[in-house]
C-alpha cells in the first residue's frame, strides 16, 4: 500500500491522505487551536525554529506547524491528488 506523502519543508513530510486542512496561523482562532494542542501535546512543529506560516490539521487531530506559506503546501497538495487520477497531467512537485 503506497501512501503519498506531502512536503512541509526542511525535509519534513505527513501522510497527505491524513490531512484535514491546511490553514494560516493569522487568527485568533488558529492561534488558540495551536495553544491547545501544545497543551494537549497533540503538536508537532516542524518549523525548525522559524517562523510558523502555516498549520495542518490532520485527522488524527494531530497540530502540525510549518515554516511553509499555507498557499505553498496546498498548491503541493493538489497536485499529489491530481497525480492520484488517471486522466491528470504528472507534474513535478
Amino acid at each position: 500500500m503506497d501512501q503519498a506523502l506531502l512536503n512541509i519543508g526542511f525535509g519534513s513530510t505527513v501522510v497527505s491522505d491524513r490531512v484535514v486542512a491546511i490553514v494560516s496561523p493569522n487568527s485568533s482562532p488558529m492561534k488558540r487551536l495551536k495553544d491547545e494542542a501544545r497543551e494537549d501535546r497533540r503538536l508537532i512543529d516542524a518549523t525548525y525554529g522559524r517562523r510558523t506560516r502555516s498549520i495542518i490539521i490532520l485527522d488524527s487531530n494531530h497540530v502540525v506547524l510549518s515554516a511553509i506559506q499555507a498557499e505553498t503546501i496546498s498548491q503541493r497538495f493538489a497536485v499529489l491528488k491530481d497525480v492520484g487520477e488517471p486522466s491528470a497531467a504528472r507534474l513535478p512537485l
